[in-house]
């Protein structure tokens, strides 16, 4: 058997770091997972900022505002994931929450990337589409997106709110009025962690929000 062709074979003198396709090896991707996730369950001080985030987004609803997403890549796809389960529904039926991804409209994305710059992507949609009261996630891993600054940047000056969702390093950490930053500097859990917080934040709105809406559990018999 060509045993280069088999993805369960250790490791050769050709490729020496090369991750054999084994139960062990995964196993090993879903520790590294649940260390991340572990990390955040016990950093209280990011579970009290998570808190407070919900607490404005149910508190920025009733006062009749909306929220704005928007992200780049995988973060993309994550502010898509996000203003969906708003406007749509998450785990029961009830009226749609008004939030909008930045991310996902091409004509603008390529009209704003080619007219203005890419880094004025969410920037110059906040500038159109935010009102005063309104919210902006600006989700990145790296912290850095020159795109989601930018939009950090204008975001006060439209009475908009800016929130991160970010990893444990870069500068939107720091201009953020709120910031939750997954213990991590690596993309793959931080996006892990991103997703969690996510499906946090749309539970405990639904919950708040719409108590009447939700249907009681069936009895375990």
């Amino acid at each position: 058997m060509n045993t280069s062709l088999d993805p369960t074979a250790p490791p050769d003198a050709a490729f020496p770091t090369r991750v054999p396709v084994t139960p062990a090896s995964i196993a090993a991707y879903v520790a590294d997972s649940i260390a991340v996730k572990q990390q955040l369950l016990a950093d209280s001080v990011l579970l009290a900022k998570i808190a407070e985030v919900v607490s404005l987004c149910i508190a920025t609803y009733r006062a009749g505002g909306k929220i704005l997403v928007g992200g780049n890549g995988g973060s993309a796809a994550d502010a898509q994931h996000l203003a969906a389960e708003l406007v749509a529904r998450f785990e029961y039926d009830r009226p749609g929450l008004p939030a909008m991804s930045l991310s996902t409209d091409t004509s603008a994305l390529t009209a704003i990337g080619n007219d203005y710059g890419y880094e004025f992507l969410f920037a110059r949609q906040l500038q159109a589409l935010a009102r005063p009261g309104d919210l902006f996630i600006g989700i990145t891993t790296s912290g850095n997106s020159k795109n989601v600054l930018k939009a950090f940047d204008v975001a006060p000056k439209l009475g908009v709110t800016r929130i991160a969702l970010c990893g444990s390093g870069g500068k939107a950490r720091d201009i953020a009025e709120h910031a939750l930053c997954v213990p991590s500097t690596h993309t793959p859990r931080i996006q892990e962690c991103h997703i969690l917080i996510i499906h946090i934040l749309c539970a405990l709105l639904e919950e708040n929000l719409f108590p009447e809406h939700k249907a009681p559990k069936p009895a375990v018999l």
